[in-house]
């Protein structure tokens, strides 16, 4: 479902990938752990189209993102790619439920449907009975529940987790990672995961180690 070829990514004089293959299938959970520098984050942004490769392809369902226009890849992103990352980033002016549509919104779903799927999805999530309250009134375990459900909302093909616990106490963390297992299992959903977490990596169907912009291990 995903095909990573020869990605290349350099900062000025610093090579951060160099020459990274990856190929996953549809419901896996992949890790990725390593030293922080080792090219990790970077490349979970290109997997996502959050940044381009000097060098090389990706393919997601067959679609070589590395040659869309900036419109088609934002559409792309949209529609395929959840994201939920180490700091939630939920917009701290809008509720639960109204984080949680925006990615709908942006896809241009009817906000009545927006709405009932954001529902379903907090019901699913356990944190229903938070869908009015605002991002400084929930825990950080039910912030990151929030921040899963926004990156559900559009069914996507995939899920891009960039440290998703890094910020979460140990029992909270714990649950994230029991949910992330649940959602592939009911929804045959497709993750990787970027993670200093051990327990988290070693649950993984695969985990990938990454050094100095290659990965080294399978």
């Amino acid at each position: 479902m995903i095909r990573a070829e020869n990605i290349h990514k350099s900062y000025g004089d610093l090579e951060v990938l160099k020459g990274v293959d990856l190929q996953i299938k549809k419901g896996e959970i992949i890790s990725i752990v390593g030293a922080s520098g080792a090219g990790k984050s970077t490349l979970l942004h290109i997997i996502g189209t959050l940044d381009k490769p000097n060098e090389g392809s990706i393919e997601i369902n067959d679609v070589n993102t590395s040659i869309l226009k900036d419109k088609e890849l934002s559409l792309f992103r949209n529609k395929n790619i959840g994201f939920v990352f180490q700091f939630h980033h939920l917009l701290p002016e809008f509720t639960a439920l109204e984080n949680v549509c925006i990615p709908a919104f942006i896809h241009k779903t009817p906000k009545a449907e927006a709405e009932k799927k954001a529902m379903d999805l907090l019901t699913a999530l356990g944190v229903a009975n938070r869908a009015e309250h605002k991002p400084s009134e929930l825990s950080g375990g039910e912030q990151q529940r929030v921040a899963v459900c926004r990156a559900l909302i559009n069914n996507p093909t995939v899920i891009l987790a960039d440290e998703p616990s890094g910020n979460l106490d140990s029992a909270s963390a714990k649950e994230l990672h029991q949910l992330f297992f649940k959602l592939r299992d009911e929804l045959n959903q497709t993750f990787i995961i970027v993670t200093h977490n051990e327990e988290l990596a070693n649950m993984a169907d695969r985990k990938l180690t990454m050094k100095d912009g290659k990965i080294i291990k399978n």
